[in-house]
């Protein structure tokens, strides 16, 4: 019974503190894969291509809004020239990665289900997509509370102001 009620109290405190089980990433990491990144313009094409997408996963966990919108920018600028599927799908994760952590939901969730054509199985999508549809869902939850919150308010006012007239 007290497993049951720690799992209630856990699901609430998720659903209002917002949290989701995707990895954060520090500023340290991305200096690295920056800085990687930049020393593999020497190297092949296939090791930069292998250093701009752990700098572009860097980017897109992080917490701070200027290095997600970077790492969209990089995504989106080489998907266009990427022919393998495993690496289209890697792309198209960490574009929806980049979109659920600035709250475009709608575009996040395009993308991953894109993800899950080339791969229906693949269980980091599966779960990227679940976390989307709880955010929506949880989003949608709150949007209705503060409109009845809203028509309450209202209802109250008016009450109100017709008792004052009698």
């Amino acid at each position: 019974m007290e497993a049951k009620v720690g799992k209630f109290f856990d699901s609430v405190t998720n659903f209002f503190s917002g949290s989701d089980q995707l990895p954060w990433c520090d500023a340290d990491i991305i200096a690295g894969c920056e800085r990687e990144a930049a020393g593999a313009d020497n190297g092949s094409d296939e090791s930069k291509n292998e250093c701009l997408t752990r700098f572009s996963w860097a980017l897109v966990h992080s917490r701070r809004t200027e290095d997600v919108e970077r790492g969209i920018a990089m995504l989106e600028a080489s998907i266009a020239s990427t022919t393998d599927p495993l690496k289209m799908r890697e792309k198209l994760y960490l574009l929806a990665v980049g979109h659920f952590r600035r709250g475009d939901y709608s575009r996040s969730r395009e993308l991953v289900e894109q993800c899950l054509m080339i791969e229906p199985e693949w269980r980091q999508a599966q779960s990227l997509k679940k976390a989307i549809e709880d955010r929506i869902t949880k989003d949608g939850v709150i949007g209705i509370g503060i409109a009845v919150s809203a028509a309450g308010l209202i209802a109250g006012g008016i009450a109100a102001a017709l008792s004052r007239k009698k």
